[in-house]
């Protein structure tokens, strides 16, 4: 029993890691705590189900065409609206990510009413069984596929001139620019990929859990705490955050009951900011 709850948290942990990765590339490199984050992975999400519900697109496939036009919104409202107040106080760009997420949630609403809806892929039920553990196919290519677009980002951020160019922008703005780097367009690219990867993990969780316009405000302190145990500055943060909440959550709604997973979550983020405030791979100092 306890290796099927083990593997059940380690799958979902890897959703968590996807859903935590675009929050922490904007919050390490931009210095934005963006409050719309779960509005961007809910509309990932529904993109992913319409393709499915009116034109029969696998949602494997589709995450594709989610990451794009999610990548294209991130864009435009990044050099339309945040980088009108990119140097403002913290608390203005809270204001402002919050106001958005307003805007998406309650946009969502008028259009696809409270309902709540989800991709039913034909295999959703098949699955194989390991050491007495039953694994879900849907959720291991689910996992398997949020590993592969993490590694993804670490190869862009790392070995191509654009990841050199985020990173330069992230260590030193000043040196950056002086080197030729375009800040603003670096911060609309990468605030265009961060909502591309909340796409990806909407995609993901329409294929494994009900959605409805009001995830996002769940899914964005899910995130967030994400982003907090597993420390922010480092690309194996959001994966060691994702895993240990997934386990523990596992873990604990098995002894507790679903209804405290989020007393679970939370118990957690103070645990680590009281013992370990920099996250679990943060830097002290």
């Amino acid at each position: 029993m306890y290796l099927q709850i083990i593997i059940n948290g380690i799958l979902k942990g890897g959703l968590y890691a996807l859903m935590a990765l675009g929050m922490s590339l904007i919050w390490g490199v931009m210095d934005i705590i963006n409050i719309a984050h779960g509005a961007f992975i809910m509309l990932g999400a529904y993109t992913t189900y319409w393709l499915f519900t009116l034109y029969g697109i696998d949602p494997f496939i589709s995450l594709l065409a989610a990451m794009l036009i999610m990548f294209i919104l991130g864009y435009i409202i990044q050099k339309g609206i945040i980088n009108l107040v990119i140097r403002a106080e913290i608390f203005i760009t809270l204001i402002l990510t919050f106001g958005i997420e307003i805007f998406i949630n309650n946009t969502a609403l008028l259009l696809w009413t409270a309902d709540v809806r989800k991709v039913k892929v034909a295999y959703a039920a098949s699955n194989f069984n390991f050491l007495g553990a039953t694994i879900p196919y849907v959720r291991l290519f689910a996992f398997v596929l949020a590993l592969i677009i993490t590694l993804i980002l670490y190869i862009i951020l790392n070995k191509t001139r654009l990841g050199r160019a985020i990173r330069a922008t992230s260590q030193d703005l000043d040196a950056a620019r002086l080197n030729g780097v375009n800040v603003s367009h670096i911060y609309a690219i990468t605030f265009g990929i961060g909502t591309a990867l909340a796409a990806a993990a909407g995609t993901l969780w329409a294929i494994l859990f009900p959605i409805s316009p009001a995830m996002g405000g769940h899914l964005t302190l899910k995130s967030f705490v994400v982003c907090i145990v597993g420390g922010l500055g480092t690309m194996m943060g959001p994966i060691v955050g994702g895993l240990t909440l997934g386990i523990v959550e596992s873990l604990g709604t098995n002894w507790l009951g679903t209804t405290y997973e989020s007393l679970i979550s939370f118990t957690i983020l103070v645990l680590v900011l009281i013992f370990k405030p920099k996250g679990i791979l943060g830097k002290e100092g």
